[in-house]
Order: C-alpha cells, then sequence, then structure tokens
C-alpha cells in the first residue's frame, strides 16, 4: 500500500514541477528551442530522485 501511495505521489510530485518549469520558461522568455532541454534536464532530474525514493521505501517495507 505505502508503494502504490508513493507512485501516485511522484506522478503529481512531476507533473507540478512540470507546471513550475512552464511557468519558468513563460517568465524568462526562454526560447522554444531551449525549452526542451530545459524540460528533459529537469524531468531526468526528477525521476531520478523519485526512484530513488521509490528504492528506499521499498528497501524499508
Amino acid at each position: 500500500m505505502i508503494l502504490i501511495i508513493t507512485v501516485l505521489f511522484s506522478l503529481f510530485y512531476l507533473f507540478q514541477i512540470n507546471k513550475m518549469t512552464f511557468a519558468l520558461c513563460e517568465s524568462r522568455e526562454i526560447p522554444e528551442e531551449k525549452q526542451n532541454k530545459i524540460y528533459a534536464t529537469v524531468n531526468v532530474l526528477i525521476t531520478i530522485l523519485m526512484l530513488s525514493l521509490y528504492v528506499e521505501v521499498f528497501l524499508k517495507v
């Protein structure tokens, strides 16, 4: 049950981070060409963070 909650929280968190990244790109008027690289970098880093959290929770359960 804890693992399911962790995965749902991770998806919600990733969605919120993407919304904040979009707001950053809009407020800084970052060109479209660079936005794709920013999104990719942020999503990879957040995914690594979420995977490490998932592994930590899984090992403790």
